[in-house]
């Protein structure tokens, strides 16, 4: 019973799985299209376009490879950062007006008799470094929308073929050249 599950552990161990085949046709290419398999002509060139359609607008490149519904997330994601980056600016703004004209000898600020001027201060450091973290994400938003439509357009160009099967191989070592063999099961997609 042992030996028996080693053998299937080792199988399974053994087994190699690959998940596509490769269905890219260079453009020049006429090659007729099995009407099983879905496949479309390659564009080497599609990848890069729709990242620098991005790149100048963001979500541009998201309409280019169709995927449409991704553009409201694109623009809900920069709208929201900026939202957040103008706030904590203008919060910014009003602790460090109403610290400034305290240094100048007014005591008329909306702050007066609620916080110190060691208050005010901690709180500029606070709405500082949260505007940048603002712009830090609004940042990472822009160049993930960029980074979405160029793996979407490469992702696009690979199609998953209906072939499901299994086979079992039988090989010797390429290495040593001994007459070692293995079993490996060899899923073909």
């Amino acid at each position: 019973m042992r030996f028996l599950l080693f053998v299937l552990l080792v199988c399974l161990l053994s087994a190699r799985l690959s998940g596509q085949e490769d269905s890219l046709r260079i453009k020049t290419e006429k090659v007729p299209l099995d009407e099983n398999f879905n496949q479309m002509e390659y564009d080497p060139l599609a990848p890069a376009t729709a990242a620098f359609y991005s790149a100048v607008l963001p979500g541009l490149g998201q309409a280019y490879n169709g995927k449409y519904w991704k553009i409201p997330l694109v623009y809900a994601g920069l709208g929201i950062g900026m939202y957040f980056v103008i706030d904590n600016d203008q919060q910014y703004d009003r602790y460090r007006d109403a610290y400034k004209r305290r240094l100048a000898g007014y005591s008329d600020d909306e702050f007066q008799g609620l916080l110190s001027e060691e208050a005010l201060i901690e709180a500029q450091k606070h709405y500082q470094r949260q505007k940048e973290i603002s712009i830090f994400v609004t940042i990472a938003i822009y160049v993930i929308n960029i980074i979405d439509a160029n793996v979407d357009a490469h992702l696009k160009q690979f199609n998953v073929s209906k072939d499901l099967s299994i086979s079992p191989n039988l090989q010797a070592n390429p290495l040593t050249g001994n007459q070692e063999y293995g079993f490996s099961l060899n899923l073909g997609f």
